[in-house]
């Protein structure tokens, strides 16, 4: 064609794969416009109008381009000379039938989704989902019990980031033969597929035809949990094991990490920019984690926190109440934007409403989490020999999820004057019951 015309072809602009509908950016076709505008550019040929734009407003744009700069545009399939009025009613005709072709086979693909979701079918192309095999419908057990892991010490209270390092420690792999990021990881563990859900557009509608991994109640919990606003996503590296655990007993804040100048490690009430502490607290770090470790051990073998424990076995009624109140207390929130945004509330009743609200949601969350938190401690309550054993093979985060588990709080009194050893009398517990 372009021999036909006469023209010298000096470019290419293609855009693979980016569809001339979506309203996406085309690198490509900006770049044609671009050269157009450059004087680089004195025609467009193209194989059919809407290859080249199916948007009304990007055309009429174009056919301005095109009078102001005297380019000219020919397509392989027809003739549109958009220099005369016939050929730019033919354009037009032609971009709008190709917007309504594209807006109709949207439609239809939009209600079969909806329609395979509404029954829990699959649909869509993708990767191989984790924990599933090629037809996303049979479970792979080697990779189930991965998830299966991996949910329960989300449960427990180790850090996303940890488990996934863990993974990537153990040489295990994504479904796509990748390592795993704590990003990957968060995407498969709120999937609802994994717990025989099926989700469309972030919302779950209907029971999967596939099996699940984990239970619906434990699936709930941990999407609760990984939406928890308050939850910190970019916590560096664990470092000291009892981080949040050890508490001044003159002002009552935590004791951070503050290592001496030589590099010792040790816990101190911090005080100044940043800090609320009182600053007359400091105890050694190796010596106050290997007692708490300790004695943490000795406390999995009381009768007391084996008692602890089967209450725990017996809360799932609790644990769907908590998750009950956070789904019911999200959708209020939901509804309560619609009314400010409807104009039916002002700001100041939005502001009055949302208070007790998200008062009600932390609480919730915190109840929730208080419930789930005990599931690290299963296999080791009555056994904590096993725990012994295994306890220098586990990583940082998952050793304090343990202990803190097994503890709530640990008030740390003042150092006795000219006593240079370590003094346990310093230490007060408060256990987790």
């Amino acid at each position: 064609m372009a021999e036909r015309h006469g023209f010298v072809v000096a470019d290419c602009y293609i855009d693979d794969d980016v569809s001339a509908w979506s309203g996406k950016t085309r690198p490509q076709f900006e770049r044609m416009l671009d050269d157009a505008r450059a004087g680089e550019v004195g025609a467009v040929l193209a194989w059919h109008l809407d290859r080249l734009t199916r948007h009304p407003r990007e055309l009429e744009a174009f056919i301005d381009l095109c009078d102001k700069l005297q380019v000219k545009l020919a397509c392989v399939t027809g003739e549109v000379d958009i220099s005369t009025h016939v050929g730019r009613l033919t354009a037009r005709m032609l971009g709008g039938l190709a917007r309504y072709e594209s807006d109709h086979k949207s439609e239809r693909i939009r209600r079969k989704h909806e329609e395979l979701a509404a029954s829990g079918k699959v649909s869509g192309g993708g990767s191989r989902p984790y924990g599933y095999e090629v037809d996303k419908l049979t479970v792979r057990p080697a990779e189930a019990a991965i998830v299966a892991e991996c949910a329960k010490r989300l449960l427990a209270g180790e850090p996303v980031r940890s488990i996934a390092a863990d993974l990537i420690a153990r040489g295990v792999p994504t479904s796509t033969g990748g390592k795993w990021s704590p990003q990957s990881l968060t995407r498969m563990l709120k999937s609802a597929r994994i717990s025989g859900q099926r989700e469309h557009k972030g919302e779950i509608v209907a029971t999967a035809a596939w099996p699940g991994i984990i239970s619906v109640e434990d699936g709930a919990a941990i999407r609760a949990l990984l939406a928890n606003p308050e939850r910190r996503t970019n916590k560096a590296a664990r470092r000291y094991l009892l981080g949040g655990i050890l508490v001044c007993s003159h002002c009552g804040q935590r004791l951070v990490a503050r290592p001496r100048s030589g590099g010792q490690r040790r816990y101190a009430c911090a005080r100044g920019p940043g800090f609320a502490g009182c600053g007359k607290t400091y105890v050694n770090a190796e010596d106050v984690e290997a007692f708490v470790v300790e004695a943490a051990l000795h406390r999995l073998d009381s009768r007391e926190l084996q008692r602890s424990q089967e209450r725990r076995q017996r809360s799932a009624p609790e644990a769907k109440r908590w998750l009950e109140e956070i789904e019911a207390t999200q959708a209020q929130q939901v509804e309560l934007a619609a009314a400010y945004g409807n104009r039916e509330i002002s700001m100041d009743e939005l502001r009055a409403a949302r208070t007790p609200i998200e008062q009600r949601l932390t609480f919730a969350r915190k109840q929730l989490a208080n419930v789930s938190r005990t599931n690290v401690l299963d296999g080791y309550v009555g056994n904590s020999e096993k725990l012994r054993a295994e306890w220098d093979s586990l990583d940082l985060s998952q050793q304090h999820a343990i202990v803190s588990a097994v503890v709530d709080v640990i008030v740390v009194g003042a150092a006795r004057r000219g006593y240079n050893r370590f003094d346990e009398s310093r230490l007060t517990p408060s256990w987790r019951r």
